[in-house]
C-alpha cells in the first residue's frame, strides 16, 4: 500500500503539491503557546517532508503560480502605491524607504559575517524579513548569473533552507518586538496612546479587535410633528445643524413624500428620521412623539461596498466628506484598505483604492456612489482577459535584460508582472469598468499562487534539505534573529524621534513597512484598538513592492 502511494505521488507530482497544501493549511493556523507556523511555513515544511520521496516537479509549475501571486500583490497595493498619498503620505513613504534599506543591509551584513553561500543569504533575507515573494525573484536572478546548472540548483536548494530556519523568528520576533518590547523602549502605554489618538480624531470607545456588538448604531424611527416652531416651517436640512440626523420620508395625510434637505414640515406630519440611535433617543424623542408607521418606515435600503476612485475624494477626512450634500442619509459601516480594516473615525482620511461599506436608503446610497467611485457589488466573475494580458505585458517588459559589469540584470518576468499589477491596479481607480478582480478571487490568487510555488520549492529542495539544515541550522537561526531584530528595533526609534510619528500609528507603520500582518494583529491586541492600522496601509504598499524587488538586489550584492 505504501509503495503504491509513493509510486503514485512520483508519477503524478501534482498530487504531491496538493497534499503539501492540505497538510500545510491544516497545521499552519494551529497555535502553540499563542503562536502558529502560518500557512506558508507549514506548507514549505510539509513539502520538504514529501520531497524526501524523490518527486520531480516541472519548474514551469512553480513559475506559473508565482507570477499569478506576484501580479495579484501588485494589483492589490497599486492604488495606494501609485496615488494614495494622504497628508501623512510623504512622511510615511520616507520612513518606509529608510526602514526598507535597513531590511536589506542587516541580512546582507549578517550573511557576510557568517560566511553564508549565496542561496542561504537569499533565504535568510526572505525569512528574516518575512517576504516570501522575494524567493522567486532571487531564484530568477541566480539563474541569470551565468553559473553552471549544478551550481544554480545548489543555490536554489539552499534558499528554502535559509527561509524555513529564519522565517519563524522573523514572524514571531517581529510581533514581540513591535507589540511588547517596542512600547517599553520608548516609554509609552500603547493602549492609552491609542485612546488619546482616537479622541483626537473624534472617536469614542471601541471594542477589542475580533469582537462585535449587538448594539444597533443606525436606526430609522417614525415621529409625529407637533406645533414646535423650531421644527415647523423650517427646511429639514436646517433643523438640527451639525448632527447627522435626516428626515427620509414624510407622511402628509394619505401621501408619502420622499424628503430632501429643502423639505418643510407642517403640523401633523409623520416623519421617518434616520440617525445614530443615541442622537434619536437624546435629541428627537424629547421633541417629538414617536409613533408606529410600518408603511412609512418601509424604506428601500442597501448595503454596498464602494471602490473609491474619485480624485477629489482622496485625502479628505470623513468629517470633511460629511459636509457634502450627497452624504445625506448615508452611513459608513467599514473601511478596508489593502485587505485590512481601519478605524471609522471623523479624522480618518479616505484614499483612492479604499473600499467603503455604505448603508442607507437606496436613493441616498446611489447618489453617494456617483461621487465616490464604483459599486463593488458581489460578483462571481473575474476579468481573466485583463489578468492574462496584464501578466503577459508585464512579463515581456521584465524579460528585457541589461548587462552591467558582465552580469545580466533584468526585472525578470515576475518583477515585470509585479510592476504591471501596480500600474493596472492603479488604473482601475481611474477606469473601474475594466479589470475586475473581486476580493475573494484576489485572495485566492495571492494564497494559492504563493503556496503552490512554496510547495514546489519545498518538494524540489527536499532531498538536500536535512543535510543543509544540519550544516548551517543553528548559526543560520541566530544570524536570522539578528537580521530580524536590528531593523525592527531601529525602526521604532527612527519613526518616533526622526519622523515624529504618534505612538498610536508608529508600530502599525513599522509592521506595514515589513509587511508583517501577524505583527499588526498582535499590536492591535496589545493596544485594544484598531488605530495602529491607520499607519499600516501606505508603508505596506511600499514595503510589499520594494522588499520583493530586493530579492534581486540581495543576489547581486552577494555575488
Amino acid at each position: 500500500m505504501i509503495d503504491w502511494f509513493v509510486g503514485t505521488l512520483r508519477n503524478y507530482p501534482e498530487l504531491a503539491i496538493f497534499l503539501s497544501l492540505a497538510i500545510g493549511f491544516a497545521i499552519g493556523p494551529r497555535k502553540l503557546a499563542g503562536f502558529s507556523l502560518g500557512n506558508v511555513t507549514a506548507t514549505l515544511l510539509a513539502a520538504v517532508a514529501i520531497g524526501q520521496l524523490g518527486i520531480a516537479v516541472s519548474p514551469n509549475v512553480k513559475a506559473a503560480f508565482f507570477i499569478l501571486f506576484i501580479f495579484a500583490i501588485g494589483y492589490g497595493v497599486g492604488p495606494q502605491f501609485m496615488s494614495g498619498l494622504t497628508r501623512e503620505g510623504p512622511r510615511q513613504i520616507g520612513f518606509s524607504i529608510v526602514v526598507l534599506a535597513l531590511c536589506l543591509i542587516a541580512p546582507l551584513l549578517c550573511a557576510r559575517i557568517a560566511g553564508l553561500d549565496l542561496g542561504y543569504t537569499a533565504g535568510l533575507y526572505a525569512g528574516s524579513q518575512t517576504i516570501s515573494a522575494s524567493i522567486g525573484v532571487a531564484s530568477d536572478q541566480i539563474s541569470r548569473l551565468g553559473l553552471t546548472p549544478e551550481q544554480v540548483k545548489a543555490y536554489n536548494d539552499q534558499i528554502p533552507i535559509g527561509y524555513a530556519v529564519t522565517y519563524i523568528f522573523g514572524t514571531i520576533g517581529s510581533a514581540i518586538i513591535l507589540a511588547q518590547l517596542g512600547p517599553k523602549l520608548i516609554g509609552v502605554d500603547l493602549a492609552k496612546a491609542c485612546k488619546e489618538y482616537e479622541a483626537k480624531m473624534g472617536g469614542g470607545e471601541t471594542l477589542e479587535p475580533g469582537l462585535t456588538s449587538a448594539y444597533r448604531q443606525i436606526e430609522l424611527r417614525a415621529y409625529r410633528v407637533g406645533a414646535d416652531r423650531s421644527i415647523v416651517g423650517q427646511p429639514v436640512g436646517a433643523i438640527w445643524p451639525g448632527l447627522r440626523i435626516f428626515v427620509e420620508r414624510v407622511r402628509r395625510g394619505r401621501e408619502i413624500i420622499e424628503a430632501d434637505a429643502s423639505t418643510v414640515l407642517q403640523p401633523g406630519d409623520v416623519v421617518a428620521i434616520s440617525g445614530r440611535r443615541e442622537l434619536l433617543v437624546e435629541t428627537i424623542t424629547p421633541m417629538l412623539e414617536e409613533v408606529q408607521d410600518r408603511e412609512l418606515l418601509d424604506v428601500p435600503a442597501e448595503i454596498v461596498d464602494v471602490f473609491v476612485t474619485r480624485r477629489k475624494v482622496g485625502g479628505q477626512t470623513l468629517r470633511e466628506l460629511s459636509e457634502n450634500e450627497w452624504t445625506r442619509g448615508v452611513y459608513l459601516r467599514k473601511i478596508t484598505r489593502n485587505m485590512i480594516e481601519i478605524p471609522v473615525l471623523p479624522g480618518t482620511q479616505i484614499l483612492r483604492g479604499d473600499v467603503l461599506t455604505l448603508v442607507g436608503g437606496r436613493r441616498h446610497v446611489e447618489l453617494a456612489i456617483q461621487h465616490l467611485g464604483y459599486p463593488d457589488r458581489p460578483v462571481e466573475t473575474t476579468d481573466v482577459a485583463f489578468l492574462g494580458a496584464g501578466i503577459v505585458l508585464g512579463g515581456l517588459v521584465g524579460a528585457l535584460s541589461y548587462k552591467i559589469g558582465g552580469i545580466p540584470i533584468s526585472l525578470s518576468t515576475t518583477g515585470g508582472a509585479l510592476l504591471a499589477g501596480l500600474l493596472l491596479g492603479w488604473l482601475r481607480t481611474i477606469r473601474p469598468v475594466f479589470g475586475r478582480i473581486p476580493g475573494p478571487a484576489l485572495w485566492l490568487l495571492n494564497t494559492l499562487g504563493l503556496n503552490v510555488f512554496i510547495a514546489v520549492v519545498g518538494i524540489t529542495a527536499g532531498p538536500g534539505f536535512v543535510a543543509g539544515l544540519k550544516a548551517v541550522g543553528l548559526s543560520l537561526f541566530l544570524w536570522g534573529a539578528v537580521a530580524t531584530a536590528l531593523p525592527m528595533i531601529l525602526s521604532i526609534y527612527i519613526g518616533r524621534y526622526l519622523f515624529h510619528f504618534h505612538p498610536a500609528i508608529l508600530f502599525g507603520a513599522c509592521a506595514g513597512a515589513r509587511t508583517t500582518t501577524a505583527a499588526l494583529g498582535m499590536i492591535q491586541e496589545t493596544a485594544k484598538s484598531k488605530i495602529p492600522a491607520l499607519g499600516y496601509g501606505m508603508p505596506y504598499a511600499v514595503g510589499n513592492t520594494v522588499l520583493t524587488i530586493f530579492g534581486m538586489a540581495i543576489v547581486l550584492l552577494s555575488v
